[in-house]
């Protein structure tokens, strides 16, 4: 009986470290860059930022038309300040920001709309 116990507390534990690795950890990182197009404040109940970014890539598919829909959509937390003024600076001046994000497992309410987290902007010289 005593086995049987220390097993399924066993599985318990090692079920929610998973769960919490999970819902806690990072799939990815990097940075993107583009000019920002959007930053809005959302949320009913948790409040974050949510954002766009016109990566600026054009696809000529050879038949004169050209398509310029590439967009990427991120989240903000309210916390970070000084990526939130970056943001806002880099998109009244119409500068390119480089946007460093974590990409998360899954979407929780309390970290915004997208899997994309935005922890740091850098502002580039060039408009």
């Amino acid at each position: 009986m005593k086995t049987a116990k220390f097993v399924f507390v066993g599985l318990i534990l090692f079920a929610l470290l998973g769960l919490g690795f999970y819902a806690f950890g990072n799939y990815s990182d990097g940075y993107r860059a583009g000019i920002v197009i959007k930053l809005s404040r959302r949320g009913l109940l948790f409040k974050t930022y949510e954002g766009q970014l016109n990566l600026g890539m054009g696809i000529n598919d050879g038949t004169g038309s050209l398509s310029v829909s590439n967009v990427w959509a991120f989240s903000v937390r309210a916390k970070d300040t000084l990526a939130l003024a970056r943001l806002d600076s880099a998109m009244m001046s119409g500068k390119r920001a480089k946007v460093h994000y974590r990409e998360k497992f899954i979407k929780a309410p309390w970290r915004g709309d997208t899997k994309y987290q935005v922890y740091k902007v850098e502002l580039t010289e060039s408009p």
